[in-house]
């Protein structure tokens, strides 16, 4: 059950409402439970329908009537035979939120803030986004009947665009960057009272992703991997990872043991890995982001210090792959697993690549990598890769094409 919110620097503790950061010191809201009010079995979880909300005693809800729920969670953990077979990894695991509602793993935080808004009776919700959580923020306040306002910026891809669009919700397109889209929505968050999803319910929104720790301990027979490799832009899905992986184990549904928590980015916007590899204790921004992975594409990451002591503490690592490291992940995943991601989801396999290589995971770790977002995302990114053959309606035609063994003569 939720207690309370806490500023994460100073401790200072305020009521759970609309509210991101610390009246005393400025630093960031997080929620607070009584775990010793949590009686959570095994059993219990079970038997409940197989959303993120059969975890709701861990989400910060207070009347679950006000549950805006569009089916969301319970994906996917695939066993990855093919590709661990081509890496040398026994068992290595993806879990796959491509299948969520609106086809990415920000259906999760989105469930949970806009429930939070409706809680609070906002006039109205909206978020700032590199197109994922702008989809799912836009398709939970249609189904919950509420105004909803979409901050993105310039360069994001037309088909993310259409697909927002799709759910009716106002689009405020900026001349900018994602940190420029950023600023100007928590202004309007404080100047017009808007719930700003990833703003001013922040503390709320970053809960929803912990449900991917949960299910994967669940997929795992309520055992840990040894290790999970996550996208990160602002930091906050790391974070959230680990916080799951903490409190399943701090209610007992899970014995844990030491969970290496690893981050992956694109090199073209990488400032957590670059801290990272640097020995750095503070995070360097990136001005201007320039990579395929535009979901990833934010350079100042709000969680992005916290992310970094996560990964240090857990004896994890943090990767950062090109354009072209990420373009080859995608199709490897798709031809081998049957899985196609968007650009974001690729640098987790992407970065497993070069860890690997570099003799970073041992042969025999439990790997979960997190693929966040369907390809269908982003089709523009595997544009290069397509390969046709065209000819009439014709069999002679095609038996042309064939050698002796029934196979394309030029397949790729």
């Amino acid at each position: 059950m939720l207690q309370k919110l806490q500023c994460r620097e100073c401790k200072t503790s305020y009521e759970p409402n609309i509210a991101y950061f610390c009246e005393e010191c400025f630093g960031p809201l997080e929620a607070i439970y009584d775990f010793d009010s949590i009686h959570l079995t095994r059993n219990e979880i079970n038997s409940r329908s197989k959303n993120m909300w059969r975890y709701k005693e861990l989400l910060p809800l207070q009347p679950q009537s006000k549950i805006i729920d569009l089916g969301t969670g319970y994906t996917t953990l695939h066993k990855c035979d093919n590709l661990g077979k081509y890496l040398g990894i026994k068992e290595l695991y993806i879990k796959d939120d491509t299948g969520n509602p609106s086809a990415s793993f920000k259906d999760r935080p989105a469930s949970v803030a806009v429930s939070k808004a409706i809680e609070n009776k906002a006039k109205a919700v909206g978020c700032v986004s590199t197109g994922n959580l702008a989809a799912a923020t836009a398709a939970h306040a249609a189904k919950a009947g509420i105004p909803c306002y979409i901050f993105i910026p310039f360069s994001i891809e037309l088909s993310k665009v259409a697909q927002i669009s799709a759910y009716n919700p106002q689009i405020i397109k900026v001349n900018g960057t994602y940190d420029d889209a950023n600023r100007l929505a928590a202004e309007a968050s404080f100047a017009l009272e808007w719930a700003i999803v990833n703003v001013n319910l922040r503390p709320y929104y970053v809960e929803g992703s912990k449900t991917l720790s949960f299910e994967i301990c669940e997929q795992l027979n309520w055992d840990t991997p040894d290790q999970v490799i996550i996208p990160m832009a602002s930091g906050a899905l790391l974070c959230a990872t680990d916080r799951g992986f903490n409190q399943f184990n701090k209610i007992g549904l899970v014995n844990k043991s030491k969970i290496k928590i690893s981050g992956a980015q694109a090199t073209g916007c990488s400032p957590i890995a670059d801290a990272f590899k640097n020995k750095l204790d503070d995070v360097i921004p990136v001005r201007e982001p320039k990579t395929i992975a535009k979901s990833l594409a934010i350079g100042d990451p709000a969680d992005g210090p916290d992310a970094l002591k996560v990964i240090n503490n857990s004896g994890g690592y943090a990767e950062s792959v090109t354009d072209t490291e990420i373009k080859n992940a995608i199709s490897l995943l798709a031809k081998t697993e049957g899985i196609f991601t968007e650009p974001a989801g690729a640098v987790t396999i992407a970065s497993l690549i070069k860890l690997v290589k570099a003799g970073k995971i041992e042969k025999d770790e439990k790997i979960v990598c997190f693929v966040t977002g369907n390809g269908l995302k982003s089709p523009e990114s595997v544009k290069e890769g397509i390969h046709t053959i065209q000819i009439a309606p014709n069999l002679d035609l095609l038996t042309e094409k064939l050698n002796k063994k029934g196979e394309v003569l030029n397949w790729q």
